[in-house]
């Protein structure tokens, strides 16, 4: 039988999409939601994975997001800002779309869920707002 066990993280963080014709070219920021869901079956305990054993993995990457700016490795202007300015941000790869910071947050945290051989995959769903988000599945 398969199991589903999910978990929400919350925190703030700003972005800015410069190829945006419109207002989200701007800095501007987020009140972020994560919905870890985890499918699998159930260990000797009865359980996919104890929450504190979940918050282990996902709560050093809520911190290091957790008001940031995340920034696209592209933007130098923005890079040349923070960093002059000494303010906490990340980088990723790609635009900071929602869509792509989910699958950045999915990508950083699947190998810590790879190791409970009893967890067959991972969701990640992000929203930005309260109305909108993106969803990103893995199979471990």
């Amino acid at each position: 039988m398969k199991y589903n066990t999910a978990k929400e993280y919350i925190w703030e963080m700003g972005h800015r999409l410069p190829f945006h014709s419109g207002l989200c070219k701007n800095i501007h920021g987020h009140s972020y939601k994560l919905i870890i869901e985890l499918v699998g079956t159930l260990d000797k305990n009865s359980m996919i994975i104890d929450f504190y054993e979940m918050d282990k993995i996902v709560l050093p990457l809520i911190s290091k997001l957790d008001h940031c700016f995340i920034c696209d490795e592209k933007d130098k202007l923005m890079l040349k800002f923070l960093k002059e300015n000494k303010f906490k941000y990340t980088v990723i790869s790609d635009v900071t779309t929602v869509e792509n910071i989910c699958a950045m947050i999915i990508n950083e945290l699947s190998p810590h869920f790879k190791k409970y051989k009893n967890i067959s995959s991972i969701n990640a769903r992000l929203y930005e707002t309260a109305t909108s988000y993106a969803e990103v599945s893995l199979n471990l």
